[in-house]
């Protein structure tokens, strides 16, 4: 039997109320990568299925790069759990060696390319919401990337409306990426880590942007460990008049 902690039900349980990611009648497709962020996602879905008083549907779908990845274990573990799954076999890593020049970033090709994929089997199925497993720590590396090297705030919103029309939601933004490791490890739950990525078959620059920020904040949160919390406060009281954008001038 899979055992959520009380803190991550509870997030996710907070997020839910407060942002109305899923509601009655939905039918939620999941992108399901098998790491431990996407299999925390499933198995809290399945149980707000189960104590929700509303009812909504759900179907984990993973979307292979065509490297010949071995996932059938995650059929399985679906299957086990009660959790209907799909497996899309594509093309992407072949047309990634055409596409991928030698030295240039790899992640937002695959990123776009996988996202694509989602994105078309959630609309062809008739699924009006697509949920995707990115946590807190996720939230704030993406800022401060934005931050440090585009110029631009942003980060990751719980939930947001593409341009097709399907509703993206964050079930996992308020957890910390630890719980969802804890969660793997404490289940024993075989999980889908950097092996799997299609970089480590490239000769091409690896993406150093991430961990160099991922390692900024675990300095930061050493000197400050509530540094977490006040950047969750703090994305939640955005007062737009103090920057410098004129169209939000008062």
């Amino acid at each position: 039997m899979i055992e959520l902690s009380k803190k991550i039900t509870s997030l996710v349980g907070k997020t839910n109320a407060e942002y109305g990611l899923i509601k009655e009648g939905d039918k939620i497709l999941v992108g399901f990568s098998g790491g431990k962020d996407s299999t925390t996602l499933i198995h809290a879905l399945n149980h707000i299925k189960r104590v929700a008083p509303f009812n909504f549907e759900f179907k984990a779908i993973t979307i292979t790069y065509g490297m010949g990845e071995e996932v059938e274990f995650l059929t399985k573990h679906c299957k086990e759990h009660g959790i209907e799954h799909e497996i899309i076999d594509t093309k992407i890593y072949e047309l990634a060696g055409d596409k991928i020049r030698k030295n240039s970033s790899f992640c937002s090709f695959f990123s776009r390319m996988r996202r694509g994929y989602l994105y078309s089997a959630a609309l062809d199925q008739g699924y009006n919401k697509l949920a995707l497993g990115h946590h807190l720590d996720d939230a704030m590396e993406s800022f401060f990337m934005n931050f440090m090297y585009s110029g631009a705030l942003r980060s990751m919103p719980p939930r947001y409306t593409a341009e097709n029309g399907l509703e993206i939601i964050r079930p996992l933004i308020f957890c910390r990426e630890g719980q969802l490791r804890a969660f793997a490890l404490k289940n024993e739950i075989s999980v889908i880590g950097d092996e799997a990525c299609p970089a480590m078959r490239f000769d091409i620059k690896m993406p150093h942007t991430r961990e160099k920020t991922k390692k900024m904040l675990a300095k930061l949160e050493e000197e400050n460990p509530q540094i977490f919390v006040s950047m969750k406060a703090a994305f939640q009281n955005v007062q737009t008049s103090t920057f410098f954008d004129k169209d939000m001038l008062v």
